[in-house]
């Protein structure tokens, strides 16, 4: 047994280590959501791969105890969102946690994705999608899923945003999109990502596929979205953008890590002018950027405790007698 947990921890930290790639379902290189875990509260949820399966876990963000573990079958990770790393997955009431198999090739023609109980860790419903898609945000109390359908195979900045009805298991009919602008089509990779505090709404920066970038706003519970323009600014002075809302999220403020890009009011969608202002620390950060070092230690570190504690409850389901 001791050696099986051996083997297993080295292959947990080899994983986490070497995590990343398109391991988080998007389509080219992002870090893997699973590494760091998708934080709600005090606690945060990990999904780290091990033989046959995955291990889900309940982690306190202070101290790395493991709450609750359960080992789940198949592949699947935490979904990264944007290409910073940024984790999503879990609803704002901390019912419902999606999970995403990983990435192999562009286009895939299959989507696997896993409906998790947070409350209980347990697999509600798996998904199996036709088609490639991504995931995308989740609506406050779980019931609406939003997914990145990739709709041209040699491309994947063109793409349409999709809406899954968790408790009628089906796909909802048509795209998401900018009733102000229905005929315009979305492009782009998506750069970074922040979320309203009561989880309704989902902010992404996108680099605009060669055009300008914009703000894609994502309203999750009225299945509706706008597409903000940020006409004067080019990917070159994004850098290592951030988005983060400010004002008790009546204001959305974009940086490149040293100055402030734009503002936007989250109430009417209005750009406001690009400034020199300098950045301040405080805040409430919307990027995952800034905080990646710390989560390859703090992933490793889970990593190691979930091999030797929770893996061991698949050494006792091995050794564990038949029963007639």
């Amino acid at each position: 047994m001791r050696a099986l947990l051996s083997t297993l921890t080295g292959l947990m930290v080899a994983g986490v280590i070497a995590g990343g790639g398109q391991a988080d379902g998007l389509p080219i290189s992002a870090p893997d959501g699973g590494l760091e875990g998708v934080p709600i509260g005090v606690t945060r949820y990990t999904a780290l791969p091990a033989p046959g399966g995955t291990v889900l876990a309940q982690v306190q963000q202070r101290g790395g105890r493991i709450m609750r573990s359960r080992f789940v079958r198949g592949h699947y990770t935490i979904p990264a969102v944007a290409l910073d790393g940024t984790p999503s997955g879990i609803s704002a009431d901390g019912e419902t946690l999606v999970l995403i198999r990983p990435r192999e090739t562009f286009p895939q023609p299959v989507t696997r994705l896993a409906i998790v109980d947070a409350k209980r860790l347990r697999v509600s419903r798996y998904l199996r999608l036709e088609g490639d898609f991504s995931f995308d945000a989740i609506s406050p109390n779980g019931r609406l899923v939003y997914l990145i359908h990739y709709v041209a195979p040699s491309d994947p900045t063109r793409y349409a945003v999709r809406a899954y009805d968790t408790a009628r298991g089906r796909l909802i009919r048509g795209p998401i999109i900018d009733p102000h602008e229905p005929d315009e089509a979305m492009r782009g990779f998506p750069l970074t990502r922040t979320t309203s505090a009561d989880g309704r709404w989902a902010y992404t920066l996108y680099d605009g596929g060669g055009k300008h970038p914009f703000i894609h706003a994502l309203d999750t519970s009225g299945r509706t979205a706008r597409c903000i323009d940020l006409d004067s600014l080019t990917v070159r002075q994004l850098r290592t953008p951030r988005l983060r809302l400010d004002r008790g999220g009546s204001r959305l403020v974009l940086d490149n890590g040293t100055s402030t890009l734009a503002t936007v009011d989250t109430g009417t969608f209005v750009v406001g002018e690009p400034t020199p202002r300098p950045v301040s620390s405080g805040g409430q950060a919307g990027s995952s950027h800034d905080g990646l070092a710390n989560a390859l230690l703090g992933g490793a570190g889970i990593a190691v405790l979930l091999a030797a504690g929770v893996l061991s409850l698949a050494v006792r389901r091995r050794r564990r007698p038949a029963t007639t």
